[in-house]
């Protein structure tokens, strides 16, 4: 389908997307450091130092390596209960910061920070190349790309989830190369395919699923060309390549049997997490979840105009399907229709149906984003062709300056919020989004409670206190070390500050933890820290 006359304009594909992804790479240097430390990045830095604990017992001055004092209280890789998580990033992150920085915790995190949005860069590249290829036009593939950074929640954790959106931008590539190899399977895209795969895997095992998509992939294109058996024996190679690019860059699978590794699996998809969530204003286990918890939390958190775009391009595609009872039928095109379909479909499915572990929010299903917005874009191109039908016209266009203007103020909402994008809503009024959902659970805002306590308050020690003391440890190391110096927790009462994100406890707070000095609420008007401080003292 071809573009309107005014995008038809934009030319200069090279310099285009050039200045497109430079100017992000900008963004992403001058953003970094505005961010906390979440809840999960200090365990997940613990991770890659038993992994590379472990390493360094295997060479051969790895006696000394033992006893260096980062790995003094380092545990070991059969004791670290988190060990079979996907190491790749985490090994990397701390290899980096030992060359690049000074050692201490806050110039790792900063490089952590841009370590993550970096390759969530190369996560938007590759969807815009999906994009390029499937669509039929480089303007497209970089709508694609501009969509997934004007997504408020992905933007901001762009920054510090060093898990989903790591995986997210893996599965994302993987899934472009798998469209390479169904082109053209030469050697040199089998191999690199199968290093995406591995890359994927080794940062969640759950990236195994590319193994199915790559099998689809290449039944779908032997369908179109002969040289079965040679697809046949690509695929024998690529098993190959993914099996020693995992084992190569895992070491929990060296230092394990058979038997014990066959439970990784299984602990990935029952992950025993021991808190709740709160989801419609009640407290739920992740075994009471209901099937539509993933649906509703993707339907608030998603900008209304991409989920209903994606809907509609979905709806068009299955309407004008015309298989005809073979998918001999399908062009190059309808091939990487169905497999697009599938990556969102297929994984959302399996998590309603099987009651799949999954909590806070939807973002263990983060790597199916790209394919919503892939339909996104082929929702937004069926309008613009009804827009120059007589009968749709008006209808089709109203709709199109209704998603344009919303996309609009999303890309200001981005702005506004900052830092704390991902509180952000896409349509509940802020008193039900607190009241029903959970806010800041990744404990971001804590850094600046703990930045504010250290300017208003001139006493040599600050005592603090939290419900749980790991959003308060976890920010502290992103302070300075002379700010770090002054800050002390204290579980009891006789702490001066008490600080508080509302998790677990969407309510106001009563009375005798003091008068309350300091509020953060984001643009939208969700609360996300309070800071009280006991009369006195």
């Amino acid at each position: 389908m071809p573009l309107p006359a005014w995008l038809s304009a934009v030319s200069g594909r090279r310099w285009v997307v050039g200045v497109f992804f430079g100017l992000l790479a900008l963004l992403g240097l001058a953003l970094h450091g505005d961010y906390g430390v979440s809840w999960d990045e200090t365990n997940n830095h613990l991770n890659g130092l038993v992994n590379l604990k472990y390493i360094s017992s295997l060479l051969p001055a790895g006696s000394l390596l033992r006893y260096h004092p980062t790995f003094a209280t380092t545990p070991n890789i059969r004791e670290f209960p988190d060990a079979h998580h996907g190491p790749v990033f985490e090994i990397s992150a701390v290899i980096l910061s030992y060359l690049f920085t000074d050692h201490d915790p806050r110039s790792y995190f900063l490089l952590r920070h841009l370590l993550i949005f970096s390759l969530f860069l190369v996560g938007a590249w590759a969807v815009y190349r999906l994009g390029t290829s499937w669509l039929r036009d480089w303007r497209w593939g970089l709508l694609t790309a501009a969509l997934l950074i004007l997504s408020p929640r992905f933007f901001a954790e762009a920054f510090y989830n060093g898990k989903d959106i790591v995986y997210m931008a893996f599965f994302t590539l993987a899934m472009y190369t798998l469209t390479r190899l169904m082109q053209q399977p030469t050697a040199g895209r089998v191999l690199v395919h199968g290093l995406a795969t591995a890359l994927a895997i080794a940062v969640r095992v759950q990236g195994a699923q590319l193994l199915i998509f790559t099998a689809l992939g290449l039944v779908l294109s032997a369908k179109q060309a002969e040289g079965r058996w040679q697809l046949a024996r690509g695929y024998v190679i690529y098993l190959l390549v993914v099996l020693l690019g995992v084992f190569s860059v895992w070491p929990y699978l060296w230092a394990h049997t058979v038997p014990e590794l066959l439970d990784v699996s299984t602990h990935a998809v029952r992950y025993p997490w021991p808190f709740t969530n709160l989801y419609m204003g009640q407290f739920l286990s992740v075994g009471q979840l209901p099937w539509h918890y993933v649906p509703v939390w993707m339907a608030i958190t998603i900008p209304l105009p991409y989920s209903l775009s994606a809907a509609l391009g979905l709806l068009v595609a299955l309407k004008h399907c015309r298989i005809r009872g073979s998918l001999t039928q399908l062009t190059e095109s309808g091939s990487i229709a169905v497999l697009v379909a599938l990556w969102l479909l297929a994984p959302l499915l399996v998590v309603m149906l099987t009651h799949t572990v999954v909590y806070e929010g939807w973002r263990h299903l983060y790597f199916i984003y790209p394919a919503l917005l892939l339909w996104a874009v082929q929702g937004f191109r069926q309008l613009l062709h009804w827009s120059r039908e007589p009968g749709l016209r008006l209808a089709a266009r109203l709709a199109l300056g209704l998603a344009l203007l919303e996309t609009g103020h999303t890309a200001w909402q981005i702005v506004q919020l900052h830092p704390y994008q991902n509180v952000y809503f896409s349509f509940l009024p802020a008193a039900k989004a607190e009241r029903l959902f959970e806010r800041d659970y990744w404990g971001l805002a804590y850094r600046q409670g703990l930045e504010w306590m250290l300017a208003h308050d001139p006493a040599p020690v600050v005592t603090m206190r939290a419900l749980w003391h790991y959003p308060l440890y976890n920010n502290s190391l992103i302070l300075k070390p002379e700010q770090r110096a002054r800050l002390r927790y204290t579980p009891d009462s006789t702490a001066r500050y008490y600080l508080t994100g509302y998790r677990w406890h969407p309510q106001p707070y009563l009375d005798s933890l003091g008068s309350e000095v300091f509020t953060i609420r984001a643009a939208n008007g969700i609360k996300v820290l309070s800071v009280f401080r006991q009369p006195g003292r």
